[in-house]
């Protein structure tokens, strides 16, 4: 990579010593691998530091001139979204809901942690009085020998033999702090578990001419006491008195926005398969709604008093008169054993 600082900090010769802090700075905050997980980030981050440090030491201003000036008023610049904007990290977290709240959307306040600019070096990594360590690689010669054995400057210090740091005490050089931060948002209905909601801008926060990042919220649903999700569809099993199976009863199916009535067709006491068409899951955009499937197992008496089990001989005396219809395998046998 080039290795001349005006190069690498993107600035001309004549710029002024403000002129590069503020190009620093901007470069710092966008390839600084805690923010940047680019693979060269670190690289590019040490040499964006070491031209800084040349400049600034070949810069410094005297001790009667004024650093503190304000910046001349830039214009504006168009925005960018591209690359070569750069942009914040983005975060990524699971969001959990009930089923309830997923399929009819929902109102939720999010905690989570994020990063903000250090505010005791807004972000540079660099506070206070400046100190002067020696460079390891040369020993603060600013030379090293090659293969050949030849004297070259040292790339490590680009030749200078020592380097400049003023590096922040509560950042620790970092730029960042780490902040709780909570967020209200919307869950649209209908969002599926893996469906991913997408916040702009509620990610690692903007610093320099970066971007802020994005938050992107993975749905979890969480397990119901009742309800399976398949796709849309919601299904599960329901015990029923066989007595209602038997003479077509009317029953009441739970679904997730309320009872619904369900007359059933009289017929055998065996499990039975309901399909409630547009029942189940509520659609999104242009998907459609799923299916209600409801498995019914009949379930028998287990213990009856006096005038239950009055009415129930009753009925069955009622059934036995007309047994050649009504209990056809019952009128076989007895016929076929000659009891009439």
């Amino acid at each position: 990579m080039n290795r001349d600082p005006y190069s690498v900090l993107g600035v001309s010769r004549e710029a002024s010593p403000h002129e590069v802090k503020r190009a620093y700075r901007r470069l710092a905050m966008r390839w600084h691998p805690d923010r940047n997980t680019d693979p060269e980030a670190t690289e590019r981050f040490k040499q964006i530091r070491a031209a800084y440090d040349q400049l600034a030491a070949v810069d410094m201003p005297k001790p009667d001139e004024t650093v503190d000036q304000p910046a001349p008023a830039e214009a504006p610049a168009e925005a960018s979204t591209g690359p070569e904007a750069g942009r914040a990290a983005d975060i990524r977290l699971n969001f959990e809901l009930t089923l309830e709240d997923a399929a009819g959307g929902c109102r939720k306040t999010l905690h989570y942690r994020r990063g903000n600019a250090c505010p005791t070096c807004e972000g540079s990594g660099e506070h206070g009085i400046s100190r002067t360590r020696f460079c390891e690689c040369c020993h603060g010669s600013g030379r090293v020998r090659d293969a050949r054995r030849t004297l070259v400057p040292c790339d490590a210090c680009s030749g200078r033999g020592f380097f400049s740091e003023r590096i922040c005490p509560d950042c620790s050089g970092s730029g960042r702090e780490t902040a709780d931060v909570s967020l209200e948002f919307t869950v649209p209905p209908g969002m599926l578990p893996g469906d991913e909601l997408r916040l702009a801008g509620q990610g690692e926060p903007a610093s320099g001419d970066s971007l802020a990042g994005d938050l992107y919220l993975t749905l979890v649903i969480a397990s119901h006491a009742l309800f399976t999700l398949q796709g849309r569809d919601l299904s599960y099993r329901m015990p029923v008195s066989a007595l209602d199976i038997i003479a077509g009863g009317e029953i009441e199916l739970p679904s997730l926005f309320g009872l619904i009535a369900y007359t059933l067709e009289p017929g055998p006491a065996d499990v039975r398969q309901i399909r409630l068409a547009g029942k189940g899951y509520p659609g999104r955009g242009k998907l459609k709604a799923g299916d209600l499937l409801v498995e019914l197992r009949p379930v028998f008496p287990e213990k009856l008093d006096a005038h239950q089990r009055k009415l129930l001989l009753q009925a069955n005396a009622a059934l036995m008169a007309s047994a050649c219809d009504t209990l056809q395998e019952v009128a076989r046998w007895r016929q076929a054993q000659g009891l009439g």
